[in-house]
């Protein structure tokens, strides 16, 4: 296993600045408001041939006004007895605080070594600022600038002096987990439903909306598989997003979608399905995800109106370019029906990633045109010559015919439909391109470009008849 450092410090230290440096990301958000980080924040990093997780905490408050502060606590005492490493922020312009006395009388209860980082300390004029944090009792304070670079090498060669090099007592690498983004609008539940699957209160749950700042990532074991699900901010209206910080929270949350294989759509079944509900699906979808909607709090809907039939009848007539998505009632509350969510997202993973011969796409394709041939354009008859699946997750085809920019929209959602029923894909996203043969002119007068391996051949032809003439 890789070595886990923990970065912890009062709030507005620049944490999030330093791990988005030592992860060489952008992943933890960052902003000069105090506070902006709640939960535990996984990363991978890597410094010369060595590779460790960094664990990114939020700002340590012992006693405060905000509500949070307990919260954040708790999930700094968690990361604490993770970490093989832990790493103290401070303040160098700042200067000692309570908050950082408080933290060094925590570390050392738990009997934890750790370093100690003076932040924003931009030169060797201003390391005079070191001498004040000696009396936090540390032996060798290191300064450094984590917005600018300055001391970052010496600390990480110090940070990493006992860790063992890449490749050393690895076993064999089990396969990749399965990704999966929790996305919906805020309070619907998303970080209550990860806490349920982990077993353990790993993400800060309020009844407050928009607890949840950054994704986060977290590894959940079931089955003997790994799936690696992503918590992210909830995705409000445009109209409601008013404080910079949500704004950066969407746009990571968007983020997250592009890089997972499914996406969990979380509504609140109590409030039914929201005009927010299916644009967030419409993200999801955009980005070509596997989607399943999982409508939760089921326990708090009255017995009279829990028709399941009936709301997923709403989710198809108001997200109608996802019918092919699955619909789960679940209570991340209660637990109820949450392990359904596995298979169910195995099936989908399954025929996200699904891979058809050449030869099988084209029959496909070819009873398909023969049953229902497409309309005439100009008079002239369109025809597919050649299909192939030119890549997977999801699976994506391209058909080349004579005039692409022709085909209506009713004719690719036939076809879509053709190659769903015949590959038996009725989980997951297809997508289809239609392309004009290489070298040949389209209905609109414009010439088509060859295909690169097409002209990388033709450029060989050429070099081998002027060696020939010469």
């Amino acid at each position: 296993m890789k070595p886990v450092v923990a970065l912890v410090g009062r709030p507005n230290v620049g944490k999030s600045t330093l791990f988005n440096r030592m992860t060489r990301s952008r992943d933890a958000i960052v902003d000069d408001m105090p506070g902006v980080t709640r939960d535990r924040h996984f990363g991978d990093a890597r410094w010369e041939d060595k590779s460790f997780i960094l664990v990114d905490t939020g700002g340590f408050l012992s006693n405060d006004a905000d509500s949070f502060a307990s919260h954040i606590r708790a999930q700094v005492e968690l990361a604490l007895e993770d970490a093989d490493h832990v790493v103290l922020v401070v303040d160098g312009k700042s200067g000692i605080s309570y908050y950082d006395r408080d933290l060094v009388t925590l570390l050392r209860a738990k009997g934890k070594s750790f370093f100690c980082l003076v932040n924003k300390i931009d030169g060797e004029k201003h390391e005079v600022a070191l001498n004040d944090f000696y009396a936090l009792g540390v032996e060798e304070p290191f300064p450094i600038s984590a917005e600018h670079g300055y001391g970052f090498s010496d600390f990480m060669d110090a940070l990493t002096a006992d860790m063992p090099l890449d490749g050393e007592d690895e076993g064999i690498q089990p396969e990749g987990p399965i990704r999966v983004a929790v996305v919906g609008r805020p309070n619907a539940g998303k970080s209550s439903l990860i806490n349920r699957l982990l077993g353990e209160e790993r993400m800060v749950v309020s009844e407050v909306a928009g607890t949840t700042r950054d994704s986060v990532d977290s590894l959940v074991r079931f089955g003997g598989k790994s799936y690696l699900f992503i918590d992210t901010a909830g995705i409000r209206r445009k109209g409601k997003v008013t404080h910079r910080i949500e704004k950066y929270s969407v746009i990571k949350a968007l983020k997250s979608l592009e890089r997972c294989e499914v996406a969990l759509v979380l509504l609140d079944a109590a409030e039914g399905v929201t005009d927010q509900d299916v644009r967030v699906a419409g993200y999801a979808s955009d980005r070509g995800c596997g989607c399943i909607f999982v409508c939760n709090k089921w326990d708090l809907v009255p017995p009279e109106k829990k028709d399941v039939k009936r709301i997923k009848e709403d989710i198809a007539m108001e997200a109608k370019f996802l019918g092919y998505a699955p619909v789960l009632t679940i209570s991340a509350l209660t637990g109820q029906r949450v392990t359904r969510l596995f298979p169910m997202i195995d099936k989908v993973y399954e025929q996200y990633i699904t891979q058809v011969s050449t030869s099988h796409l084209n029959r496909i394709i070819e009873d398909a045109t023969a049953r229902t041939e497409p309309s005439l354009h100009n008079g002239k008859r369109i025809k597919f010559y050649f299909a192939s699946q030119v890549k997977n997750a999801p699976p994506t085809f391209a058909l080349v015919t004579n005039y692409p920019d022709a085909i209506h929209f009713s004719y690719k959602r036939y076809l879509v439909n053709q190659i769903r029923e015949a590959l038996g894909l009725d989980l997951a996203p297809i997508r289809i391109e239609f392309r004009a043969r290489s070298g040949r002119t389209d209905y609109s007068g414009k010439k088509s470009k060859p295909s690169p391996a097409l002209l990388k051949k033709l450029q060989a032809t050429r070099r081998s008849r002027k060696r020939r003439n010469r």
